[in-house]
């Protein structure tokens, strides 16, 4: 079991950077991919980027591709988005989330634990 907290999560004018923390509970986190995914209310989770157990192999959707950063630390339970010139489609609420298994994609159904999730506003 696994349980996620997201935190960074906040206000920034457009260009600007925010840094969203994800701290996990339990043994495991280290054995896990792990995934960031954004969701507007009414619509369907978005992809944003996925990192494998390792931290070696990284995955990105194409709109975050050059802004978006994805890392981990495992030896404080924790994976990273660091996100730089922030443009407005980005605002979202931006959840973690661990698959259960050492590599995962780009599908929700891939993960296993999610997070509450961390609201992100881009303002012009």
């Amino acid at each position: 079991q696994v349980q996620l907290e997201e935190s960074g999560g906040g206000l920034v004018q457009a260009g600007g950077s925010l840094r969203l923390s994800c701290a996990a509970s339990g043994r495991a986190f280290s054995t896990y991919a792990m995934g960031w995914f954004r969701q507007t209310p009414g619509k369907e989770r978005e992809f944003v980027a996925s990192i494998s157990w390792t931290g070696y192999s990284t995955g990105y959707t194409d709109s975050v591709k050059g802004r978006f950063t994805i890392s981990r630390d495992n030896a404080n339970n924790t994976v990273y988005l660091q996100m730089n010139n922030l443009k407005l489609e980005d605002t979202d609420v931006y959840y973690c989330a661990a698959a259960g298994s050492r590599v995962a994609g780009r599908r929700p159904s891939e993960y296993k634990y999610w997070g509450q999730g961390t609201q992100v506003t881009v303002s012009s």
